[in-house]
């Protein structure tokens, strides 16, 4: 969300910059939205980690209530 923030403030202080000739304030914007850009980019890989590891987890979980092991190709790759 944070990111998504950034993207767009510094998308209209890019904007406003060029409108009125200020290079340094389309420059600033201009960084202020790659900034967003990245940071809302590492949101997603973290909240694809995190779902990721929870989907394993219940996986796991799941199996052991079950009462069941890994078999030995899956201890193996682990």
């Amino acid at each position: 969300m944070e990111g998504k923030v950034k993207d767009v403030a510094g998308r209209v202080e890019r904007q406003a910059g060029e409108w009125t000739g200020s290079k340094e304030a389309a420059v600033s914007g201009a960084a202020k939205q790659v900034e967003g850009k990245v940071q809302g980019a590492w949101g997603d890989v973290k909240d694809a980690g995190k779902k990721a590891a929870d989907e394993d987890k219940k996986k796991n979980g799941e199996r052991a209530e079950r009462g069941e092991e890994d078999s030995p190709s899956e201890r193996k790759a682990s």
